[in-house]
Protein backbone atom coordinates (compact mmCIF):
# COMPACT_ATOMS: atom_id res chain seq x y z
CA UNK A 1 0.00 0.00 0.00
CA UNK A 2 1.27 3.48 -0.76
CA UNK A 3 1.38 6.39 1.42
CA UNK A 4 -2.03 7.98 2.83
CA UNK A 5 -2.05 10.89 0.86
CA UNK A 6 -2.41 14.29 2.48
CA UNK A 7 -5.72 15.14 4.59
CA UNK A 8 -8.46 17.00 2.84
CA UNK A 9 -9.12 20.41 4.72
CA UNK A 10 -12.29 20.23 7.08
CA UNK A 11 -15.65 21.42 5.48
CA UNK A 12 -18.80 21.60 7.50
CA UNK A 13 -19.74 18.66 5.18
CA UNK A 14 -17.70 16.19 7.28
CA UNK A 15 -19.82 17.44 10.56
CA UNK A 16 -23.09 15.65 11.50
CA UNK A 17 -25.06 18.78 12.33
CA UNK A 18 -24.89 19.69 8.63
CA UNK A 19 -26.79 16.32 7.70
CA UNK A 20 -28.69 16.18 10.33
CA UNK A 21 -29.89 19.91 9.33
CA UNK A 22 -30.51 18.74 5.61
CA UNK A 23 -32.10 15.70 5.84
CA UNK A 24 -34.61 17.37 8.03
CA UNK A 25 -35.55 20.21 5.90
CA UNK A 26 -36.12 17.18 3.25
CA UNK A 27 -38.43 15.64 5.68
CA UNK A 28 -40.06 19.15 6.28
CA UNK A 29 -40.16 20.00 2.57
CA UNK A 30 -41.43 16.66 2.03
CA UNK A 31 -38.97 15.93 -0.73
CA UNK A 32 -37.03 12.98 -1.63
CA UNK A 33 -33.64 14.25 -0.94
CA UNK A 34 -30.56 14.50 -2.76
CA UNK A 35 -28.71 11.47 -5.00
CA UNK A 36 -25.45 12.28 -4.24
CA UNK A 37 -23.15 12.25 -7.70
CA UNK A 38 -26.51 12.26 -9.61
CA UNK A 39 -25.16 14.39 -12.44
CA UNK A 40 -22.31 11.77 -12.47
CA UNK A 41 -25.04 8.99 -12.92
CA UNK A 42 -22.98 6.97 -9.89
CA UNK A 43 -25.72 4.61 -9.21
CA UNK A 44 -26.71 3.28 -12.27
CA UNK A 45 -22.41 3.45 -12.76
CA UNK A 46 -22.08 1.40 -10.33
CA UNK A 47 -25.08 -1.24 -10.59
CA UNK A 48 -23.54 -1.51 -14.38
CA UNK A 49 -20.42 -2.19 -12.79
CA UNK A 50 -21.35 -4.83 -10.49
CA UNK A 51 -23.42 -6.81 -12.99
CA UNK A 52 -19.93 -6.94 -15.21
CA UNK A 53 -18.27 -8.63 -13.32
CA UNK A 54 -19.32 -11.93 -13.79
CA UNK A 55 -18.55 -12.90 -10.44
CA UNK A 56 -20.21 -15.94 -9.20
CA UNK A 57 -20.70 -14.68 -5.54
CA UNK A 58 -23.07 -11.95 -6.98
CA UNK A 59 -26.34 -13.92 -6.67
CA UNK A 60 -29.93 -12.57 -6.44
CA UNK A 61 -29.67 -13.37 -2.54
CA UNK A 62 -26.28 -11.30 -2.40
CA UNK A 63 -26.53 -9.13 0.40
CA UNK A 64 -25.62 -5.26 0.46
CA UNK A 65 -24.83 -2.75 3.17
CA UNK A 66 -24.44 1.17 2.62
CA UNK A 67 -23.10 3.43 4.37
CA UNK A 68 -24.08 6.59 4.89
CA UNK A 69 -27.19 5.73 3.17
CA UNK A 70 -28.54 9.05 2.83
CA UNK A 71 -32.03 8.94 0.97
CA UNK A 72 -31.50 5.31 0.29
CA UNK A 73 -31.51 5.85 -3.38
CA UNK A 74 -28.95 3.16 -4.03
CA UNK A 75 -30.35 0.09 -1.96
CA UNK A 76 -33.61 1.19 -3.83
CA UNK A 77 -31.90 0.83 -6.88
CA UNK A 78 -30.09 -2.07 -6.76
CA UNK A 79 -33.41 -4.13 -5.42
CA UNK A 80 -35.86 -2.65 -8.53
CA UNK A 81 -33.22 -2.57 -11.26
CA UNK A 82 -30.40 -5.17 -10.01
CA UNK A 83 -32.94 -7.84 -9.26
CA UNK A 84 -31.06 -8.32 -6.37
CA UNK A 85 -33.62 -9.66 -3.31
CA UNK A 86 -31.34 -10.40 -0.25
CA UNK A 87 -30.84 -8.45 3.07
CA UNK A 88 -30.30 -4.65 2.91
CA UNK A 89 -29.44 -2.73 5.46
CA UNK A 90 -28.37 0.87 4.91
CA UNK A 91 -26.73 2.73 7.42
CA UNK A 92 -26.60 6.52 8.95
CA UNK A 93 -25.52 8.16 12.06
CA UNK A 94 -27.92 11.16 11.16
CA UNK A 95 -31.34 9.84 12.64
CA UNK A 96 -33.34 11.93 10.20
CA UNK A 97 -31.71 10.59 7.04
CA UNK A 98 -32.93 6.87 8.41
CA UNK A 99 -36.68 8.74 8.91
CA UNK A 100 -36.58 10.08 5.43
CA UNK A 101 -35.16 6.65 3.85
CA UNK A 102 -37.46 4.65 5.44
CA UNK A 103 -40.45 6.77 4.72
CA UNK A 104 -39.38 6.21 0.90
CA UNK A 105 -39.09 2.98 1.11
CA UNK A 106 -42.81 2.78 2.85
CA UNK A 107 -43.95 4.51 -0.17
CA UNK A 108 -41.58 2.34 -3.03
CA UNK A 109 -43.52 -0.90 -1.08
CA UNK A 110 -40.26 -2.33 0.33
CA UNK A 111 -40.78 -1.56 4.42
CA UNK A 112 -42.04 -5.17 4.70
CA UNK A 113 -41.95 -8.55 3.39
CA UNK A 114 -39.55 -10.37 1.18
CA UNK A 115 -38.33 -6.98 -0.39
CA UNK A 116 -37.76 -5.45 2.59
CA UNK A 117 -34.98 -2.51 2.62
CA UNK A 118 -33.94 -2.06 6.41
CA UNK A 119 -32.07 1.51 7.37
CA UNK A 120 -30.68 1.98 10.87
CA UNK A 121 -29.08 4.84 12.93
CA UNK A 122 -24.93 4.02 13.24
CA UNK A 123 -22.01 5.70 13.66
CA UNK A 124 -19.34 3.75 11.89
CA UNK A 125 -16.67 5.15 13.60
CA UNK A 126 -17.65 5.95 16.99
CA UNK A 127 -19.69 2.14 17.66
CA UNK A 128 -18.74 -0.86 17.69
CA UNK A 129 -20.06 -2.93 14.76
CA UNK A 130 -19.32 -6.16 16.76
CA UNK A 131 -22.07 -4.97 18.91
CA UNK A 132 -24.79 -4.16 16.01
CA UNK A 133 -26.00 -7.80 15.53
CA UNK A 134 -25.89 -7.20 11.96
CA UNK A 135 -22.80 -9.92 10.96
CA UNK A 136 -21.02 -9.18 7.64
CA UNK A 137 -22.19 -8.75 4.44
CA UNK A 138 -21.13 -9.83 0.69
CA UNK A 139 -21.40 -6.46 -0.66
CA UNK A 140 -20.26 -2.82 1.56
CA UNK A 141 -21.11 0.38 -0.51
CA UNK A 142 -19.99 4.00 0.15
CA UNK A 143 -20.89 6.67 -1.80
CA UNK A 144 -19.50 9.70 -1.13
CA UNK A 145 -19.17 8.59 2.74
CA UNK A 146 -15.39 8.61 2.99
CA UNK A 147 -15.86 11.68 1.25
CA UNK A 148 -17.51 13.54 4.36
CA UNK A 149 -15.90 11.50 6.88
CA UNK A 150 -12.44 12.90 5.30
CA UNK A 151 -13.86 16.80 5.66
CA UNK A 152 -14.02 16.04 9.63
CA UNK A 153 -11.69 17.60 11.85
CA UNK A 154 -11.92 15.51 14.88
CA UNK A 155 -8.91 13.39 15.85
CA UNK A 156 -9.53 9.68 17.74
CA UNK A 157 -7.59 9.28 20.75
CA UNK A 158 -4.57 8.78 19.38
CA UNK A 159 -4.27 11.93 17.45
CA UNK A 160 -5.27 10.71 13.86
CA UNK A 161 -7.78 12.54 11.88
CA UNK A 162 -10.60 9.87 11.77
CA UNK A 163 -11.14 8.80 8.25
CA UNK A 164 -7.40 7.29 9.00
CA UNK A 165 -9.43 4.70 10.99
CA UNK A 166 -12.49 4.22 8.58
CA UNK A 167 -10.69 1.52 6.84
CA UNK A 168 -10.46 -1.05 9.84
CA UNK A 169 -13.71 -0.06 10.61
CA UNK A 170 -15.16 -0.99 7.18
CA UNK A 171 -13.19 -4.36 6.97
CA UNK A 172 -15.14 -5.60 10.15
CA UNK A 173 -18.58 -5.32 7.37
CA UNK A 174 -17.72 -7.38 4.63
CA UNK A 175 -17.48 -11.37 4.36
CA UNK A 176 -14.17 -12.91 3.10
CA UNK A 177 -14.20 -12.57 -0.61
CA UNK A 178 -16.66 -10.10 -0.59
CA UNK A 179 -16.51 -6.15 -2.43
CA UNK A 180 -16.33 -2.98 -0.94
CA UNK A 181 -17.12 -0.22 -3.54
CA UNK A 182 -16.30 3.05 -2.91
CA UNK A 183 -17.36 6.28 -5.11
CA UNK A 184 -15.83 9.90 -4.73
CA UNK A 185 -15.28 13.15 -5.56
CA UNK A 186 -12.43 14.22 -3.12
CA UNK A 187 -10.15 11.51 -3.65
CA UNK A 188 -8.85 10.01 -7.12
CA UNK A 189 -8.80 6.26 -7.94
CA UNK A 190 -5.07 6.12 -7.16
CA UNK A 191 -5.36 8.12 -3.88
CA UNK A 192 -8.43 5.54 -2.49
CA UNK A 193 -6.15 2.74 -3.31
CA UNK A 194 -3.63 3.75 -0.75
CA UNK A 195 -6.59 4.62 1.70
CA UNK A 196 -7.64 0.99 1.59
CA UNK A 197 -5.48 -1.01 -0.05
CA UNK A 198 -3.81 -3.64 2.14
CA UNK A 199 -0.43 -3.67 2.68
CA UNK A 200 2.22 -6.62 3.50
CA UNK A 201 2.16 -6.13 6.63
CA UNK A 202 -1.78 -6.74 7.49
CA UNK A 203 -2.01 -10.36 6.30
CA UNK A 204 -5.40 -9.53 4.94
CA UNK A 205 -6.98 -6.57 4.03
CA UNK A 206 -8.95 -5.03 0.43
CA UNK A 207 -7.26 -5.76 -2.57
CA UNK A 208 -8.09 -4.26 -5.59
CA UNK A 209 -10.36 -5.64 -8.07
CA UNK A 210 -11.61 -2.29 -10.86
CA UNK A 211 -12.60 0.59 -11.47
CA UNK A 212 -15.99 2.22 -12.26
CA UNK A 213 -15.47 4.12 -15.26
CA UNK A 214 -16.58 7.56 -15.43
CA UNK A 215 -16.35 10.49 -18.56
CA UNK A 216 -12.86 11.81 -18.16
CA UNK A 217 -12.01 15.54 -19.42
CA UNK A 218 -8.64 16.94 -20.42
CA UNK A 219 -7.67 20.74 -19.48
CA UNK A 220 -4.20 22.38 -19.77
CA UNK A 221 -2.30 18.87 -21.15
CA UNK A 222 -3.91 17.04 -17.83
CA UNK A 223 -6.65 14.38 -18.17
CA UNK A 224 -8.86 13.57 -15.16
CA UNK A 225 -12.30 12.94 -13.97
CA UNK A 226 -14.73 14.34 -11.62
CA UNK A 227 -15.95 11.30 -9.83
CA UNK A 228 -13.86 8.18 -8.62
CA UNK A 229 -15.61 4.58 -7.77
CA UNK A 230 -13.42 1.77 -6.95
CA UNK A 231 -13.65 -1.88 -6.30
CA UNK A 232 -11.86 -3.85 -3.89
CA UNK A 233 -12.20 -7.26 -2.69
CA UNK A 234 -11.57 -9.19 1.08
CA UNK A 235 -8.96 -11.76 1.32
Amino acid sequence: MTPQPDHLDPSELGTKAYWDTTYTADLANDTAGTTWFADSDASSRTLSYLLSLGDPSLTPTTSFLDLGTGNGEMLFLLRSQGGFTGPMLGLDYSPASVELASKIAIEHGLAIGDKRVRFREWDILGDDWLDAGEGKFDVVLDKGTFDAISLNSETDPNGRRLCEGYRAKVMQMVVPGGLFLVTSCNWTGEELRSWFEKNDDDGGGFEWTGNVQYPRFSFGGITGQSVSGVCFRMS
